[in-house]
């Protein structure tokens, strides 16, 4: 797979995508400005980098944000060198994995979205699923199992070098207050292969739901089960919390709220 990684047309889609998205620099200060010209005198060297594993991930620029709650969220700013090459894996392992993905997932997939989401809740709704689980994956970006998501993408695309790649972004450590934090858990928010990964590992609870046969949309981290009665709702959320934290080893703090419409 990585020979397709690193084609020109591969390449020059990436490089488009990460100068539309701009975007913060990274710890280099290099700005997306920069990229297409950098690209031009160093791409030889950095893909024959990475096809003899001589590549070094640069460290994550730490920058926080508040929320809406009025907590504190650190984003992860990859440098621009390291945004093209992870989109340029993103585009490829998409191929692999995006025909597989259930429909309902919404969140960061090509023709989804959240008013798609809005409108499938309501039909649940309107059909008399108004018992609702409403699970909250707090700080599910920062306890991703990096094994559990690396064996997931290994065992669809059976290339050891891609892997490679999303394994030294994943460890590459994140400068927060002039200090360099390793990691060895979480996926960056802010790095353009970040949506995908979360999408791969949180597919395993889609699976899960669906064979179930349980009425559901997922957007991210976030997600609803329908259903037709409080007591089948608390022992649905029940369920779900059991398979995030044996199955999916997400030590997160899972907030289940049973409404009713």
């Amino acid at each position: 797979m990585v020979a397709k990684v690193l084609t020109a047309r591969n390449l020059t889609r990436a490089r488009t995508k990460v100068i539309a998205n701009k975007g913060c620099c990274g710890i280099d200060g290099m700005g997306v400005e920069e990229l297409t010209s950098y690209i031009r005198t160093y791409r030889s060297d950095i893909c024959r980098a990475i096809v003899t594993k001589t590549y070094r991930a640069s460290a994550i620029r730490g920058v926080s944000i508040l929320k809406s709650n009025g907590g504190v969220r650190i984003l992860g700013i990859p440098t621009v060198i390291d945004r093209w090459l992870q989109q340029a894996v993103s585009q490829q392992l998409a191929v692999y994995f995006e025909l597989e993905f259930e429909p309902e997932s919404y969140g960061f997939r090509p023709r989804k979205n959240l008013q798609q989401a809005v409108l499938k809740s309501q039909g649940y709704i309107n059909d008399g699923y108004q018992d609702i689980v409403d699970i909250d994956l707090q700080g599910f970006f920062d306890e991703v199992p990096h094994y559990k998501l690396l064996q997931l993408v290994y065992h669809k695309v059976q290339c050891p070098t891609t892997l490679w790649l999303p394994r030294k972004w994943l460890r590459a450590p994140i400068l927060v207050n002039g200090k360099l934090v390793k990691r060895r858990k979480g996926i960056p928010q802010g790095s353009p292969l970040s949506p995908l990964l979360s999408n791969i590992l949180l597919d395993q609870l889609d699976k899960h739901l669906k064979y179930k046969g349980y009425k559901f949309i997922r957007y991210a981290d976030d997600f609803s089960i329908y259903t037709q009665t409080k007591s089948r709702a608390r022992s649905i959320g029940n369920e779900a919390y059991l398979f995030l934290r044996d199955k999916l080893e997400l030590p997160i703090n899972v907030c289940i709220r049973a409404t009713t419409v």
